[in-house]
């Protein structure tokens, strides 16, 4: 059984961490969160210590290494910006680390934490949960397998309605969150290189704060990529039946369906994790440098551009 630290406990994503933590057999110890509005520590870890202050935390942690009873994983759940630097506090303090996307906000930290991983022997675990979807997996298998000689043709919506409040939060400030593309989109973009291989072009026909667009060509596919945040770009029919949300990923016109299968995939990365397979930091780096560009690219007209750009 192992012993756990986690970091933004009061964050939307913190549950699925404390369930996985749960389901596979380990306990929370500790967590952190500068709100204290984390009652729902009580469902899952009552008996963890908890704290609002990072140096009192980082004391506790300190003090339970130095008596042997040092965390074996410290989960990081805290906002975008924060999390280049609570994996080196993990990995100093004798842990490995949990992450969750976006690893980082850009390709030279990586670097950065690659040299403190080979300084302290301990290691950056990240949550690609698309890479151990079914789904996704089947496909990418197809993918490998088939013989052709011209590319898939991809078109991905994601469409997940926010209200005037995310705006306002570190959500909507880009030096924080990274803005949509990568707060919202990056493991869409891990899925696409997992799925078709290496990146060969990067194009951008969309940048604002609630959407985004983009082409992307890989090595066995052309993508044409639109993330927003609008309710009003659901579309009329799903939106008269009251859906917030809209998620389509068609390949050569054929919908792929990976809708269920979602509720276990933070359980099942802890469970490759823990088992040593666990994805690390040169498995992000793709996806990272992908959004890093979208974030500093020119927008452009023209091109393989998206069909919801154009209305």
């Amino acid at each position: 059984m192992a012993d756990f630290a986690l970091i933004g406990a009061a964050g939307y994503i913190a549950p699925r961490h404390m369930g996985a933590i749960r389901d596979t057999g380990n306990t929370l110890v500790a967590a952190l969160d500068p709100s204290d509005s984390v009652g729902i520590i009580d469902s899952y870890f009552p008996d963890a210590d908890f704290f609002t202050e990072f140096e009192r935390f980082d004391r506790h942690i300190d003090k339970l290494r130095r008596k042997g009873a040092g965390v074996n994983y410290v989960s990081i759940c805290s906002p975008n910006y924060l999390h280049d630097s609570h994996m080196r506090f993990a990995l100093r303090s004798d842990a490995d680390a949990i992450c969750e996307k976006p690893l980082v906000l850009n390709p030279w930290n990586i670097d950065g934490l690659q040299e403190i991983e080979a300084d302290t022997g301990r290691k950056v675990n990240t949550i690609l949960q698309l890479r151990v979807h079914p789904a996704i997996i089947a496909l990418r298998d197809k993918v490998r397998h088939e013989a052709r000689d011209t590319k898939h043709e991809v078109d991905l919506t994601y469409i997940t309605s926010r209200g005037h409040w995310y705006l306002q939060s570190w959500k909507g400030n880009e030096k924080k969150s990274g803005g949509i593309a990568t707060n919202i989109g990056v493991h869409f973009f891990d899925m696409l290189h997992f799925i078709f291989g290496a990146l060969q072009e990067n194009r951008v026909h969309l940048n604002e704060p609630t959407r985004a667009a983009g082409y992307l060509e890989y090595e066995h596919a052309r993508v044409r990529w639109f993330l927003s945040l609008e309710l009003g770009d659901v579309p009329e029919g799903p939106r008269g039946a009251g859906q917030r949300t809209y998620r389509s990923i068609t390949v050569d016109g054929e919908e792929i369906e990976f809708s269920g299968g979602f509720a276990d995939l933070h359980t099942r990365s802890y469970e490759e994790i823990l088992a040593g397979r666990g994805f690390g930091l040169e498995e992000n780096r793709i996806a990272i440098e992908t959004v890093a560009r979208i974030r500093r690219m020119p927008v452009e007209t023209g091109g393989e551009m998206h069909p919801f750009v154009e209305r």
